[in-house]
């Protein structure tokens, strides 16, 4: 059995931590494949390859001038993860008031313990 490929879509291929760097670069703005390979320490291979692959699911595009090639992020192609993502907001909200309520309790103990002993 052959396995389950884990780049047929943008979840896929930013699950690699590499990848994620390179969107990371490319997030500050368009770079050519030296650049990245200069800046992550990665050889022209590797980052040729996450590349093939963050374009093959639509998450960067190229641009050729000349012989140099330079890639940039397509931002609609990160919208799926960005929908995603925002369905967790409501249950990260929540949590977050309920600290904020356990560290208030927890403050105004503190300060009443004060209180108490002077």
């Amino acid at each position: 059995m052959a396995p389950t490929a884990t780049t047929a879509d943008v979840f896929g291929a930013i699950a690699e931590p590499q990848r994620r760097r390179i969107l990371d670069l490319l997030a500050e703005g368009e770079r050519s494949v030296g650049d990245l390979v200069e800046t992550t320490g990665l050889t022209q291979p590797q980052v040729s390859k996450h590349l093939r692959v963050l374009r093959e699911v639509g998450v960067v595009d190229v641009r050729e001038d000349g012989r140099r090639r330079f890639y940039r992020i397509d931002g609609a192609a990160l919208k799926p993860i960005h929908d995603w993502v925002t369905g967790f907001e409501a249950l990260w909200a929540e949590r977050y008031e309920a600290l904020d309520a356990v560290l208030a309790d927890l403050k105004q103990k503190e300060t009443g313990d004060v209180d108490d002993q002077q």
